[in-house]
């Protein structure tokens, strides 16, 4: 029995001592250590042993991953070690003098070699006295390749791609010989299982026939159509059957959307409660691409209806017409109105990715504000430029927008009074380490030429709520009369700067502080703090905020939830 147990013992032994057995490198340092521990990492802790074979496979893969590296003449010793918990292999390497290049042999043949971003790429081609470097070689191919491709080289090849290494000579020697060929170009671009007249999605087309093939176009021509929100489905391809003398039809496949598109979002405060949105969007409601689309909002202090007609022109991804109708009723604070807008606006997407927007409108409100009780009639031309730029969707790594406009009034055209009405905004958002986040916003505007208690409150300026300093209720902020009821501003200026870190996944936890202020004379400036939860779900940010207004009395609390985009 004693010899059985004995056995026994002996037997399971072995596997865990074999287990136990670990690998220590020394002697090598930065992308030389590296490259040599990615090879030793591919072994399982049961595949190290202290065999001398194992040892063998050892020093060939080290061998293996400097030589990549330019490294020859490395020397390697393993010593085993015997310790108490199990054995160690101590594997020093002195990597030895590096084999460099003695002569590159680089030919460019073709179109490619009056291609200015191919010379560019050829600046960073292995150079004679480099250390020779299997990766940066086999890089440098491979970015030849990819470039032909994408500049329309389909029939490039390396007609000699070698090279050469002497050990014994610590010598390397390269030799890339590249013919590009022709470039193909641009053919005519057809249309399938469209909906829209042709013409129209012709405009939308970055580049003509005949123009050198690029694949960055064919990519914005597919950006093109799928902004213009006619399409379920786009696939932009090029017809590779029908060749001829290095020309590239081009082929695009499109689905129509459906005719009707609703979309809703939902909002809370403590001060004004829940809020309620409704988009219903009709993205195309003819051959020519025109759409409708209407908006209800309602809350308990403002309840709003909104339509728009789209009419795109020639240049459809470009300018286009709308005319806009909307209705609004204001019953909170000290504001009550009812107030009618007719707009025609003009719309230009310039060069530089600024939207451009002329409009004229109508406005007919009729109000009471504090203890004045009017009605007012304006016609009020305005300009705005506005741009929006984003990386990611949802929650963005980076985004920017930023909105200038003015409209004026005047007596002379019929309106009941003269002003000018600036409005500027900006908001900034980054993403540092993948877990920081910094959102920045400023909000500004300003009334010129006329006293606020002769214009209706939707022209005013008020402050306060959950779009700039959270820690007051909404549009709290303004001056005040004799009775201490709010008038509006003809000066408002709000920031806030805010940090969120992720928590786990698409949650983020928020702090923020804001400042403003909207006056007439003299800023009273607010301040207020907060902190909040993120979740970045799939259709927007959702946000809960608690905030404080350290500047009102007793420093209330405010609770704000909402949904959509950050800036």
């Amino acid at each position: 029995m004693s010899r059985f147990l004995l056995l026994f013992l002996l037997l399971i032994s072995q596997p865990l001592l074999a287990a136990q057995t670990t690998i220590r490198l020394s002697g090598l340092s930065g992308e030389l250590q590296d490259n040599v521990q990615l090879y030793l990492d591919r072994y399982s802790a049961d595949e190290i042993s202290t065999s001398l074979r194992f040892q063998s496979r050892l020093e060939q893969d080290i061998n293996t991953a400097l030589q990549a590296l330019g490294y020859y003449h490395s020397e390697i010793s393993i010593e085993l070690q015997n310790r108490n918990n199990g054995s160690r292999l101590l594997i020093n390497v002195l990597a030895g003098e590096p084999t460099r290049i003695a002569d590159v042999d680089l030919q460019l043949k073709g179109d490619a070699s009056t291609d200015a971003d191919f010379t560019a790429l050829l600046a960073q081609a292995p150079q004679t006295g480099q250390i020779i470097h299997h990766g940066q070689y086999d890089s440098f191919k491979n970015s030849l390749n990819s470039l032909a491709l994408r500049k329309g080289y389909f029939n490039a090849s390396f007609t000699l791609a070698r090279l050469e290494v002497a050990p014994a000579l610590k010598q390397a020697f390269v030799k890339l010989h590249f013919d590009s060929g022709r470039r193909y170009r641009f053919g005519e671009v057809s249309f399938q299982g469209e909906h829209i007249r042709t013409e129209r999605l012709q405009s939308l087309v970055p580049f003509k026939a005949g123009d050198p093939y690029l694949a960055t176009q064919l990519g914005q021509l597919n950006q093109a159509l799928a902004n213009t929100n006619w399409f379920s489905s786009i696939l932009v391809t090029g017809n590779t059957e029908q060749l001829d003398d290095f020309i590239l039809p081009v082929e695009v496949e499109l689905a129509p959307r459906k005719r009707n598109s609703i979309e809703t979002g939902i909002g809370f405060s403590d001060d004004v409660g829940a809020r309620f949105k409704l988009n219903w969007l009709k993205p195309w409601l003819n051959d020519r691409g025109h759409s409708f689309n209407s908006k209800l909002a309602l809350s308990s202090a403002e309840q709003s209806v909104e339509a728009a007609y789209k009419m795109p022109l020639e240049t459809v991804a470009n300018d286009f017409w709308q005319l806009q109708y909307g209705l609004r009723n204001r019953d909170y604070q000290d504001t009550r109105s009812k107030e009618s807008n007719l707009a025609l606006e003009r719309h230009w997407l310039l060069e530089s990715d600024w939207y451009r927007t002329a409009s004229v409108r109508w406005l007919y409100e009729d109000y009471t504000q504090a203890d004045q009780k009017d009605n007012s009639s304006l016609i009020i031309p305005g300009l705005s430029f506005s741009r929006s730029r984003q990386t990611g969707s949802g929650m963005p790594i980076r985004a920017d927008r930023l909105l200038l406009g003015i409209e004026v009034s005047d007596r002379s055209w019929g309106s009941a009074e003269s002003f000018v009405r600036l409005r500027g905004r900006a908001g900034y958002i980054t993403t540092l380490a993948d877990n920081h986040r910094l959102i920045g916003r400023l909000d500004a505007g300003a009334i010129l030429m006329e006293q606020v208690d002769n214009l209706p409150p939707s022209i005013r300026f008020f402050a306060g709520g959950d779009n700039n300093l959270r820690g007051y209720a909404y549009e709290s902020v303004s001056p005040l009369n004799s009775n201490g009821e709010l008038i509006g501003g003809r000066y408002m200026a709000t920031s806030s700067l805010e940090y969120q870190y992720r928590v786990r996944g698409n949650w983020w936890l928020a702090t923020f502080a804001d400042y403003g202020s909207a006056w007439s004379n003299t800023p009273d400036w607010k301040r207020g703090v907060g902190f909040g939860v993120r979740w970045g779900s799939p259709i927007g940010a959702v946000r809960i905020d608690f905030a404080w207004g350290l500047d009102a009395e007793g420093s209330p609390f405010q609770l704000h939830f909402s949904l959509g985009p950050e800036l």
